[in-house]
């Protein structure tokens, strides 16, 4: 059994709360019985209480509360695949993953940064079929083209310079391992989104952009650091910055000239990350969905849990109706 929503779950401390108040409010019930009337004369008043039925009746409603409260936080068990699909592109998101991307002339560093902006991405995309791919030295795709975003989510907040065990910044093989992502058969219209510093250390980059652009796909770049460079810090234990052979600083700097020539052997577009909202609106909405027409897509199979909330729903009404028939008071004969 899973939870929709498992925080719910700590309102299950009301219960012995409840169960508390209710044996306090009947003593103080009794007590202040006790002092209105005598026993025998409180007999003639009113039928006697039977204090079985009232503990009996005082656990169901607690029961009742308790399957309430499962119910609301979305109890889920056993599962089934759908057919999912929609309207939109396919779109490679390409990341670097090479260590120049931990320097922090964009905070908290480029990397965590580039990670936030398509997360952002993916809150707006609409109906858009994604696939993820990493890339220092060597490139790989970590999720192939799904729309389920939720499990895309998952795959980048898990994304580190760790990913890649062969050094440098590649981006040949990064935009031809997602050229790889895609069916060229299919006429629907694709893009890659490159999220980098530009720093293009086997010169292919170009190269494969116009491979790229011989084929349809269009290239968005969002280029991350600044022109003038920062620091790679060390990796490993302890701190500092890595250092050439002459112990000068290692400044990693943002290659634009580069990423502008192959934004524009595509005819798609550039920016630099500077402010969130209007990297997003440049490069999704004015530029990718400006130049690319959506299309019909399938996505694959999802798996849906199924919702079980209405058991326990039902369970708390039969309590509280069972409550309700079951009279405390003895009927005086």
């Amino acid at each position: 059994m899973k939870f929709q929503y498992l925080w719910i779950l700590n309102l299950l401390w009301l219960i012995p709360f409840f169960a508390i108040l209710f044996v306090v409010d009947r003593r103080r019930k009794r007590s202040a019985l006790s002092k209105y009337a005598d026993p025998v004369l409180l007999e003639r008043l009113a039928p006697p209480l039977n204090h079985r039925k009232v503990v009996f009746k005082a656990i169901l409603m607690l029961a009742a509360a308790g399957f309430l409260i499962f119910s609301l936080a979305g109890p889920q068990w056993g599962s089934h695949y759908q057919e999912v699909s929609g309207k939109g592109v396919d779109i490679a998101v390409v990341l670097d993953v090479s260590r120049s991307m931990l320097a922090e002339d964009v905070k908290p560093n480029r990397l965590e940064r580039a990670k936030r902006e398509i997360l952002d991405l993916l809150r707006v995309m609409q109906g858009d079929r994604v696939a993820l791919v990493t890339f220092a030295g060597a490139a790989f795709v970590e999720c192939p083209l799904t729309l389920d975003y939720a499990a895309m989510e998952l795959f980048i907040n898990g994304v580190s310079p760790d990913h890649s065990p062969v050094p440098g910044t590649d981006l040949g093989a990064a935009i031809r391992k997602a050229m790889d992502c895609f069916d060229f058969k299919s006429e629907t219209d694709k893009a890659v989104i490159l999220v980098t510093d530009g720093e293009d250390q086997e010169g292919h980059g170009l190269e494969a952009a116009k491979e790229a652009a011989s084929k349809g796909v269009r290239l968005f770049i969002i280029g991350m650091g600044a022109p003038e460079g920062a620091p790679i810090p060390r990796s490993g234990a302890g701190s500092g910055f890595e250092k050439d052979a002459e112990g000068k600083l290692i400044l990693s700097k943002l290659v634009e000239s580069g990423l502008m020539k192959m934004a524009v052997a595509t005819e798609g577009g550039y920016t630099r990350s500077e402010s969130g909202d209007l990297d997003l609106d440049v490069i999704y909405f004015q530029g990718l969905r400006a130049k690319t027409e959506k299309k019909e897509l399938r996505g694959g199979k999802v798996r849906v849990y199924e919702e079980r909330y209405y058991l326990f729903t039902a369970l708390a009404w039969a309590l509280l109706l069972m409550e309700g028939l079951i009279r405390e008071r003895t009927p005086s004969k």
